[in-house]
This record gives structure tokens, C-alpha cells and sequence, in this order.
């Protein structure tokens, strides 16, 4: 059965998204990018809500930019084909390798657990993670975590989700300081 993923960068002090709406915090060097792009070739594929979707759609017109490096462009072949499934009330449309979502969260990945493919399920944003761990979908949490304290904002995690113990799978320590934690679900 494939798994299903919340990856996000977050700062120190929990959030994905600062009290002002921002994230610049967490705009990543060249080792953690390359971490990024390592980490999406895992991907099956990835569920965004409207925020995340609308950030990402750079991506798609970004392979026609003359000065995008390297890594950029590698980037760009790997995320654009990627299926993605958007959760979204107010979009009516999607671009690229994208769908919207035609069941609530829990709905769609039963469904794409229940279809033929390989790789992850991977969610992207609280909301949808909020949403799949209330039906106890996720099997792990991966953190990036950045240090940074911006003090509020949008959480990593629910603040309404029950206990879930958690075993530790895999840390790493970039040169920035940054560090990746990957917390398999225990059941």
C-alpha cells in the first residue's frame, strides 16, 4: 500500500507560514534543494490546497525562463509531469499535470490507495494534513525545520489532533542549519 506523506519546511517554533502571511524564511539553499528534488522523485503523487497549488503554478511556465539554473530545471522536469490532485472551493480550473479534487481528503486518498502506482501520496499544506490525520491516513510526518522563529502564524501541526506516537526514521543536518525530520506514524 502506498504511504501517505505531510512534508513541509517549518520554522523552530512550529509554522509553516509567519504571523504576516510570509514565508521567505524558508527559501532554500542549494543543498536543501537538492534535498527537495531528491525527495520528489519519491512522490506518486502530491495533494495541494488552493494556497500551496497557486504558489507552486511557477513552476509551471519556469522552464521557459533563458536563466534557470540547473537544479531549477531539474526541478521543473520532475514537478510538472508529477499528478496532483488540488482541494479547492473557489477554483474552477487547474494547469499542467493537475486535477481538482472531486471527494473530500480522506475520499481521494482511499482512491489513490486503491489505484495501480508507485511512490507516495504526498500532502502539502496543514489544512489537507489536518483533515487526513483526523481519519488517520498519514503514515509520516516529514519536517524540514528551519532555525527561525516567527513567533505565529499557520501551524505545522493541528492544534486539534489527538495523541499520535511517532517513531524517529531519519534526521539530517544541512550546513545551514536547517534539519530534516522523518517520523514514521506507530499504530
Amino acid at each position: 500500500m502506498r504511504s501517505v506523506t505531510y512534508s513541509m519546511n517549518v520554522s523552530l517554533d512550529g509554522y509553516v507560514v509567519g504571523p504576516d502571511g510570509t514565508f521567505d524564511w524558508t527559501a532554500p539553499d542549494e543543498e536543501v534543494f537538492r534535498f527537495w528534488i531528491d525527495d520528489i522523485r519519491r512522490v506518486g503523487v502530491h495533494l495541494l490546497g488552493r494556497r500551496l497549488y497557486e504558489t507552486m503554478l511557477y513552476w509551471e511556465t519556469a522552464a521557459q525562463d533563458p536563466s534557470l539554473g540547473d537544479a531549477d530545471a531539474e526541478w521543473v522536469g520532475l514537478w510538472n509531469p508529477l499528478p496532483k490532485v488540488v482541494f479547492s472551493t473557489t477554483l474552477t480550473s487547474v494547469q499542467g499535470s493537475a486535477r481538482l479534487a472531486s471527494a473530500g481528503v480522506a475520499e481521494e486518498i482511499e482512491r489513490l490507495r486503491a489505484e495501480p502506482g508507485t511512490g507516495d501520496i504526498a500532502i502539502g499544506g496543514p489544512t489537507l494534513a489536518e483533515q487526513a490525520a483526523a481519519s488517520d491516513l498519514i503514515d509520516e510526518y516529514r519536517a524540514v525545520v528551519y532555525p527561525v522563529l516567527v513567533g505565529g502564524g499557520v501551524p505545522f501541526f493541528p492544534r486539534r489532533e489527538r495523541r499520535v506516537d511517532l517513531e524517529l526514521v531519519e534526521t539530517r543536518t544541512f550546513s545551514s542549519g536547517v534539519v530534516y525530520l522523518r517520523h514514521r506514524v506507530t499504530r
